[in-house]
């Protein structure tokens, strides 16, 4: 293995993984560089399934992005031996007219014409008798959508970007950097590696990966538990339910419910999405149920809206969000160092475009541009920059 690249990416999880596999397929000499071994329980990546869903309640500005992920991810499974996606279909419900997360994924699908049904909640439990939910909800059934099989996606880039020539080094934590005018040195535990280049997607570590190029990010990892639970096969299996996002009233705020129908005899998976439980990704207890809310909260959606998926806790595990204060992505190119692309603060709903952002990685990369709108995701955006820290405005380059 020799110690100069073309590109060095830092971090070989979701959307570094896919980032290394676009650039070497293009013959650039990449390195990628990973504290464990990928697909791997310490990322964003970890619990065997993601929804990928094209009508998009956080804002329909991610319509596009979505529906280029899914060709890609269509792409990716035909190159592989893996299993990518399971197109099982997606819906949403929520109390009608107050559940802006379930308006605004309906108007995302009718503004780019997508095959997306509204229901009522009454209609809708007709549709899914495995529901227990009011006739007056409000909700929307898109066909299309499915889940991922996240550590396959991340297993099947690596293999093909290792087919295309890219070098790992695994198991290695990024001790430091230093970053140049025109090149970049990566010291890990193992070596010392430069290049020209220098990608960052690191996950939870980002904030502390990107500080040490004089980068000071409002990330804030935390602790996601997700569980699975013994379910009515008839009711909840893939070819009779789909992946769901449910809003609910939460005291002066919402929660939101995510999941997915049993497959293969696995039970029904479920976490809370807005949950934030604060961490340092170097010291978190990664252990479910060593914090009484894992199970608790979700148990108590399933027995009020879908109490015949309410069986006996089958798995669990803790999963890690990397979240930034408006809950948008943060994909763009060092303030100070044009050769440094960043991609962090994926908050929770980020892994089903892993395959677009490794694209657009690639071309920040190769060209100092993308072919794709991702305006809302710049460091010097206002859900960033308007933050006051002792009385300023918050600057990201130290």
């Amino acid at each position: 293995m020799t110690n100069h690249y073309d590109v060095i990416v830092v971090g070989a999880g979701s959307m570094g993984m896919a980032a290394g596999y676009y650039l070497a397929r293009q013959g650039v000499k990449v390195l990628l560089v990973d504290a464990f071994d990928p697909p791997h329980d310490q990322g964003s990546h970890y619990g065997d399934t993601r929804i990928i869903r094209h009508a998009y309640g956080e804002g329909r500005e991610y319509v596009p992005l979505a529906l280029r992920s899914q060709v890609l991810w269509n792409d990716l499974e035909k190159k592989t031996h893996h299993k990518i996606f399971m197109q099982a279909g997606a819906m949403g419900f929520g109390e009608k007219g107050d559940a802006p997360f379930i308006d605004e994924g309906i108007a995302s699908g009718k503004a780019y014409n997508l095959d997306v049904e509204r229901f009522t909640g009454a209609a809708l439990k007709e549709r899914f008798p495995g529901l227990q939910i009011p006739d007056n909800y409000d909700a929307f059934y898109e066909p299309n959508s499915g889940f991922l099989f996240s550590e396959n996606c991340i297993q099947a880039y690596r293999d093909l970007a290792e087919h295309h020539g890219a070098e790992f080094s695994i198991n290695d934590p990024v001790r430091d950097i230093e970053a140049y005018d025109d090149s970049v040195k990566v010291m890990t535990e193992k070596s010392i590696f430069t290049a020209d280049k220098l990608v960052i997607s690191a996950g939870s570590w980002s904030g502390k990966i990107a500080a040490k190029v004089g980068l000071d990010l409002p990330l804030v990892p935390s602790r996601q538990p997700v569980a699975w639970f013994e379910a009515n096969e008839s009711l909840f299996n893939a070819n009779a339910f789909p992946t769901f996002m449910v809003e609910i009233p939460n005291g002066e705020n919402r929660a939101i419910y995510y999941g997915f129908p049993s497959f293969g005899g696995c039970g029904v998976k479920v976490g809370r999405h807005e949950y934030v439980d604060a961490i340092d990704p170097d010291t978190m207890n990664g252990e479910f149920g060593s914090n009484e809310n894992d199970e608790g909260h979700i148990r108590e959606f399933l027995d009020k809206f879908m109490p015949k998926a309410s069986g006996a806790l089958k798995k669990g595990v803790i999963c890690k969000y990397t979240r930034t204060p408006d809950g948008h992505f943060i994909i763009d190119k060092h303030p100070v160092h044009a050769h440094i692309s960043i991609a962090a603060g994926f908050s929770g709903h980020g892994f089903k475009f892993a395959s677009v952002v490794g694209e657009i990685l690639s071309q920040l990369t190769i060209s100092g541009r993308t072919d794709h709108d991702i305006s809302i995701f710049r460091l010097n955006r206002p859900g960033l920059m308007g933050t006051k820290v002792a009385g300023n405005e918050r600057k990201y380059f130290k």
